[in-house]
């Protein structure tokens, strides 16, 4: 007669191994020596020259996308930055990081402008003045293009850039009315739509040739701005809330 046969027991997990140099009375939930050093230990820098490399991209592509629009050739892009196009891919994978990035970087830049202009010029219309023409030279007109499309318009990033953008032009406006130098029925959307304008190509014109007069009529709708006012606007002054809903 067959006995039944007993299956064979399982093998057993192997212990865990014991740090016996651990301290028995120490808080598990706490972070060990060695984890809170690594969290503690500088977060390496780029390299000098991948910076320059990031920077001189995004020049020239803010330049390359004024001139051709936002489905400029990246070959050109990094013909015109001097570099490779497997650095160009490296610090920009695709066509959309690209364009997100130029349009922070000149976001961050036309800010610095009003924040510059605020600091060190004599009046306020004169700082009006120079962020004027100094957010013309960063190519803030080209800006619209790029934000149309699939543009992620509600990315935390720019959502950032805009807020201080949008805080320190309309301190800038609101200084100039305050002082009685600027004109108060208009806003801060005002301005940046005149600027928008103004200082961007005409389809099929090359930039270069229409740089001569952007200052010109920035220049001349500045003057306009002036108070006392010589005439009465139609409409409402446009706040930068208004496009924003509007446009994106």
């Amino acid at each position: 007669m067959n006995r039944p046969t007993t299956p064979a027991a399982a093998p057993s997990a192997p212990a865990e191994a014991v740090d016996l140099s651990a301290d028995p009375s120490a808080d598990p939930a706490q972070p060990s020596a060695a984890a809170a050093a690594a969290a503690a230990a500088p977060v390496p820098r780029p390299r000098a020259d991948a910076v320059r490399n990031r920077e001189r991209i995004l020049v020239a592509a803010r330049e390359v996308l004024v001139e051709q629009g936002s489905g400029a050739p990246f070959d050109e892009i990094a013909r015109r930055a001097g570099v490779g196009n497997a650095t160009l891919y490296r610090h920009f994978p695709d066509r959309a990081a690209l364009v997100h990035h130029v349009v922070l970087f000149v976001m961050d830049r036309v800010t610095v402008r009003a924040e510059d202009s605020l600091a060190d010029e004599p009046d306020a219309f004169a700082a009006l003045c120079r962020f004027t023409h100094a957010a013309a030279d960063e190519r803030i007109g080209a800006l619209c293009p790029m934000l149309a499309g699939d543009f992620d318009g509600e990315h935390p990033e720019l959502i950032a850039a805009r807020e201080a953008l949008a805080a320190t032009v309309e301190t800038l406006v609101a200084a100039g009315q305050e002082a009685g130098l600027v004109r108060t029925d208009i806003g801060v959307g005002d301005l940046m739509v005149a600027l928008s304008q103004l200082s961007r190509p005409l389809p099929g014109i090359s930039c270069m040739a229409v740089d001569g007069f952007v200052h010109r009529h920035l220049q001349l709708f500045l003057d306009g701005l002036r108070a006392p006012a010589r005439s009465e606007l139609p409409g409402e002054a446009a706040t930068l809330e208004d496009l924003r809903q509007k446009t994106m």
